[in-house]
């Protein structure tokens, strides 16, 4: 779900602002505008001048993020949003490029807009007769985005440089996640350092705007380990097949009973089985859909048997044990199911696969303890837990292996 409070769009691009993001616009406008030189110089209008010089800052993380942008549609990739917020802007793009160099081309696109900015930016400030706050506003917006461009171009995730890394780590070893793994490392190790930085500044020099390197570096370091867990996750995805986290919970019953003798034995049973299969003769004739009673006249329960009402197997959304679990991850979300059936070798049926199956196989691999009762909830709402995007990274594991997870580009001022 799209937080903040959308203001517009640009481009067809829905824009929103964080609540986080007036914290920064007070705090930029109140750095500037108490500035004793511009208070010398302007007197009151230094407030305004610090106020304008802050939407401009932000109008330029908007015409970064906006670059990212342009680059992930010249791709054919879909734009959701643009988010700003307390460190900068979010483009969150529909999912990753296919390519290290398409990939490279996204990361690369904020900066050089950012360093465009500087160029231009500068050879405005110095303009003849140019008005001094004017020249003052827009030099210092120019000196700022030199700043932005040379702070996203660090080697770590979620930096832009870190994504320039994970391209070129990818590119070198064929593989999406190792470049991933290389990059979110750095992140990791890079935002350590900031932090300790920042808080030695306070602790031992009593400098207060260490402050600001030290939440700068935990923000780091915190979204570096967000996308090694996602790393992770794809590498338990591959590993994984239908076979591997399908379950047993169904039940196979007589194909040649009646409707009415089904109903009366299973249904009004109080924890009956979430799927019937019905078989005769040794084989599965398919599966009885409960759903499907509802549309018969009672009349008709006496002598309609199952065999005659159930759905065949080759007409149910099926797959095999060995399909890889990204493939019954992305049929699940295209096609909008609850569950799947899961096929033999020969024919017969393995077993189901849902969205709780899923889940708590890759618990299981990740050795994270997932509740019963939370997988159990799962199986019957048919939906993930808030935030767990495993379609998408299903899907893009899937289009190629090893593979990243789609992921906003992110952008700190």
């Amino acid at each position: 779900m799209q937080s903040g409070w959308r203001v517009g769009s640009i481009l067809g691009i829905p824009l929103f602002i964080d609540s986080s993001w007036f914290v920064i616009l007070a705090l930029v406008t109140i750095s500037y505008g108490l500035d004793p030189d511009w208070h010398q110089n302007w007197g009151e209008g230094a407030w305004l001048m610090g106020f304008a010089l802050a939407l401009l800052l932000f109008s330029s993380v908007l015409l970064h993020e906006l670059g990212h942008s342009l680059a992930a549609r010249a791709q054919a990739i879909a734009v959701n949003s643009i988010t700003l917020f307390l460190f900068g802007g979010i483009a969150a793009i529909d999912r990753e490029s296919s390519t290290p160099m398409a990939a490279f081309k996204v990361a690369i696109a904020g900066p050089l807009v950012s360093f465009g900015l500087f160029l231009s930016l500068t050879g405005f400030s110095q303009l003849p007769d140019l008005p001094a706050p004017v020249a003052v506003i827009t030099g210092s917006v120019a000196e700022i985005n030199l700043v932005l461009t040379l702070f996203n171009l660090i080697p770590g995730l979620p930096l832009d440089g870190g994504q320039v890394l994970k391209a070129l780590v990818w590119k070198i070893t064929d593989s999406r996640i190792q470049g991933i793994r290389w990059a979110a490392r750095s992140g990791q190790v890079l935002g350590s350092v900031a932090m300790l930085l920042g808080l030695t500044l306070v602790l031992v020099y009593q400098f207060f705007s260490g402050l600001w390197i030290a939440a700068i570096g935990w923000f780091a370091w915190r979204n570096a380990a967000s996308y090694h867990q996602v790393s992770n996750l794809q590498e338990a995805i591959l590993s994984l097949t239908a076979g591997d986290a399908m379950s047993r919970d169904f039940r196979v019953i007589d194909a040649n009973q009646t409707v009415r003798q089904f109903a009366d034995t299973y249904l009004l049973e109080e924890n009956h089985a979430p799927v019937y299969f019905a078989a005769s003769e040794g084989r599965y004739r398919g599966m009885v859909v409960v759903e499907d009673l509802r549309n018969l006249e009672r009349s008709q329960w006496e002598r309609l048997t199952l065999h005659q009402l159930v759905r065949p197997l080759a007409s149910l959304p099926s797959l095999r044990e060995n399909t890889p679990l990204a493939e019954a991850i992305t049929q699940l979300e295209t096609l909008s199911l609850a569950r799947l059936t899961v096929l033999t070798p020969a024919d017969a049926v393995g077993g189901i696969l849902d969205r709780g199956d899923i889940v708590r196989v890759l618990g299981d691999r990740l050795k994270l303890r997932i509740p019963p009762p939370v997988i159990q909830r799962i199986k019957e709402e048919g939906q993930y837990p808030p935030g767990f995007q495993l379609g998408s990274i299903a899907q893009a594991v899937s289009q190629d292996r090893p593979v990243l997870a789609p992921k906003p580009v992110q952008t700190q001022p």
